[in-house]
């Protein structure tokens, strides 16, 4: 059976130390389990690298030496990816705010990923941007994309 091809924003590498939301974190830490044993191809970008750089110490830290411990690809961001995030801002399914949260959706799409998982549900998470990508993304061409967060994924996997 083929792998999925999974896209992890930076919630989810996040929350793999949030003692606060603690069902949150044992969710993502039994996800990151499967992720290490190399159950899923695993994609993030280059926005996902700038939000990081953006944490503070030690939370930076920390989310790099989970990142050091499992196999993944790091994308780019581009001009298309820009193109589809404006167009999901133009579809209504993410307040122009969320520029970031529309670039890591368009970089998910544009590589071709099957999921795109996220504890974002404000912005990733939720019917409307769901809607939203999914109109975009029939109309322009590309594959539907699941967007889940790590619990839904769990569920789906069991």
């Amino acid at each position: 059976m083929k792998k999925l091809k999974i896209y992890l924003d930076t919630s989810v590498i996040s929350h793999l130390s949030a003692p606060d939301v603690p069902e949150k974190m044992q969710d993502t830490l039994n996800l990151w389990e499967d992720v290490k044993k190399g159950v899923y191809d695993i994609l993030i970008s280059d926005v996902t690298i700038t939000e990081i750089e953006r944490c503070p110490e030690p939370k930076r830290s920390f989310m790099y030496s989970v990142l050091a411990n499992i196999k993944y690809e790091e994308v780019q961001h581009s001009e298309e990816t820009e193109r589809l995030a404006n167009l999901y801002f133009k579809e209504g399914g993410l307040p122009p705010s969320s520029q970031d949260d529309a670039k890591h959706i368009a970089i998910a799409t544009a590589n071709i990923c099957n999921v795109i998982i996220s504890w974002n549900f404000k912005h990733i998470v939720n019917l409307r941007a769901m809607t939203a990508v999914d109109a975009v993304n029939l109309k322009e061409g590309y594959a539907l994309l699941r967007i889940l967060s790590p619990s839904m994924l769990l569920k789906e996997e069991e």
